[in-house]
């Protein structure tokens, strides 16, 4: 996936992908504020255009209670009302025909007055005057009303929806009798239509509600079914109804002290704005498609030089660098390809000399690390024959010479192309060289070899074991007490062509600080032995970087505990480094 996204990681591609980004952050700004804009216009016009129809719903329920007030106030101003209730208050007998003839009366007055079913008056002890029947006012209202009334002194009293039939509402006022200093000489008890008040409004549908509160903020009339009692009591002006958001408007009355609540669902108020959003779309799409072309044949334009040259240049790992043609381009550009052109002349004048110099410096390199090893290798092995005249008859002192011979003839002679042989020649030297080296340690000296043998013609470089068995046995037996193991093991390298080659010893070992200072001997090239003579780890790490130098596993793995021995160890291929 990566490989991929690198592929698609061109100078054509990054113009490109910032131009359309920028377009796209462009036109998603734009759309944004002018949506959200046009969103809050449409929203505060249907808030306001709700809010008049509850100022006007409000102003007509002002209105007829004004008009059911001011008729009601006729009634019991009234002369005929008054001079009735007055006879009563004095304890005077009114007749049959006077109740009939004050309450045609007042049928008269009543048929000039909307919504008014009826009205019915009481006298003093709450006696129903008219119309002629002896109901009393308790029966019909309640003791609370009464009260209530007489606390208004004249004043008119809502009391509600009628118990005994809910098509009607009804209001309560006390009749003042002016003749006997406005005492309290009866009750007006007001029956009111229903239907009078309804205030639906045709403009918007019917998942609107509308609600008319009392001053005590009891429902009077409402389309709403479900219980307004959490609508009365939340101050939000939005709530959620049935998974519906509405917008709460209310209007309440300084003259009624009632409210009317209306309910809005909010999809309504931006009913428009799909239209609107689908408009904005279209435009961003169109203005992008345009603008994707446009910035596709510009970012052609700026990168196929660009594209030109970089195809030459790449050319260059096939072989000699070749001149890239001329293209007509900006000034930046044709001073590009002009400066790469004077290069490639100037570079395939020089390429030819700098790498047969490399070649040569490679392979001088090589003979010297190989002549350093020859010598020092001699040194160890004599100073075993040393360590052996003493000891030794001559029988086993000749049969050492002849061991001492292959291992020089080994070292020295060039009967192999290139300084490679095979992984068995190299085991069998290093089991020759054992042999010798166990003259001088005797049965303090242990060694094994584990070689699989479909290894065994795997071409190495000749000598790339030897000085770590070396390096092994004069810094493990040499400096151990007691018997000394070296262990050379060949392994493969799990899901790889290649095989491990590993070096150890049971000696005594190293520490960390010992490890660190021969890794950075190792790395600078110098030696790993304080008196400057141990090359074997940096000669053969050195021969390891020029045999195999496209190889990312030649670093020499070093493992050590103190007491416990030293493992070193390098990776190499099975098909010999071609």
């Amino acid at each position: 996936m990566f490989n991929q996204l690198k592929k698609w990681n061109t100078l054509r591609n990054q113009i490109l992908f910032i131009f359309l980004l920028v377009m796209v952050i462009v036109l998603f700004i734009v759309s944004l504020l002018t949506l959200r804009q046009v969103s809050s216009l449409l929203k505060n016009n249907a808030e306001k255009q709700i809010q008049q129809v509850a100022i006007e719903a409000n102003g007509r329920m002002e209105s007829l209670y004004e008009q059911i007030n001011t008729n009601s106030k006729l009634v019991i101003t009234d002369e005929e009302v008054q001079r009735i209730l007055t006879d009563v208050y004095d304890g005077k007998e009114v007749t049959f025909r006077d109740r009939q003839q004050l309450m045609g009366h007042i049928n008269r007055i009543m048929g000039n007055t909307d919504g008014i079913f009826s009205f019915q008056l009481f006298s003093g002890k709450q006696q129903r005057v008219i119309p002629l029947d002896e109901d009393q006012l308790i029966n019909r209202v309640g003791k609370k009303w009464i009260n209530e009334a007489n606390k208004a002194r004249g004043g008119m009293v809502w009391i509600g929806e009628d118990p005994h039939d809910k098509n009607y509402f009804l209001a309560i006022r006390t009749v003042s009798l002016m003749e006997r200093q406005y005492r309290n000489g009866g009750y007006l008890l007001i029956s009111i239509n229903r239907e009078h008040f309804h205030f639906a409004n045709e403009e918007y549908s019917s998942d609107q509600y509308s609600i008319l509160l009392d001053e005590h903020q009891k429902p009077i009339i409402q389309n709403y079914q479900g219980d307004v009692t959490n609508l009365i009591d939340s101050n939000k002006t939005n709530i959620q109804l049935d998974h519906r958001d509405y917008m709460v408007t209310k209007q309440t009355s300084n003259l009624t002290g009632w409210t009317v609540l209306i309910l809005t669902p909010v999809s309504e108020l931006t009913e428009g704005l799909s239209g609107i959003r689908t408009g904005i779309i279209l435009s961003g799409v169109v203005g992008f498609i345009i603008f994707a072309v446009s910035s596709i044949f510009l970012s052609t334009i700026i990168t196929n030089p660009i594209v030109r040259l970089t195809k030459t240049m790449r050319h260059a790992g096939e072989g000699a660098l070749s001149l890239n043609p001329s293209v007509p381009s900006v000034n930046e550009i044709n001073e590009l390809n002009s400066t790469y052109n004077q290069l490639v002349k100037e570079t395939n004048h020089l390429i030819q000399m700098v790498y047969q110099k490399e070649i040569l410096r490679s392979q001088s390199e090589l003979k010297a690390l190989q002549a350093q090893i020859n010598p020092h290798f001699l040194f160890n092995t004599l100073d075993a024959l040393h360590w052996s005249l003493e000891e030794k008859d001559e029988e086993e002192l000749a049969e050492l010479v002849i061991a001492m011979s292959n291992l020089f003839r080994y070292t020295i002679t060039k009967e192999t192309d290139d300084d490679w042989v095979f992984l068995k020649d190299e085991i069998k030297h290093i089991g020759d060289y054992m042999e010798i080296m166990k003259m001088r340690f005797g049965d303090k000296l242990q060694w094994r070899v584990q070689v699989p043998a479909n290894y065994e013609h795997v071409r190495i470089p000749k000598l790339i074991i030897q000085p770590l068995v070396e390096n092994a046995i004069l810094h493990g037996a040499g400096n151990k007490v007691g018997t000394c193991q070296i262990s050379v093991t060949v392994e493969p390298v799990p899901n790889t062509n290649r095989i491990r080659i590993s070096v150890e010893d049971d000696g005594t070992g190293m520490d960390q600080e010992r490890i660190n200072w021969v890794i950075q001997a190792m790395n600078s090239g110098g030696t790993s032995s304080s008196k400057g003579k141990g090359m074997a780890i940096s000669n053969v790490y050195k021969r390891l970087k020029l045999y195999y130098q496209n190889l990312s596993h030649t670093d020499l793995m070093i493992e050590s505990n103190v007491n416990e021995g030293t493992r070193i160890s390098f990776e190499l291929p099975i098909n010999g480094g071609e």
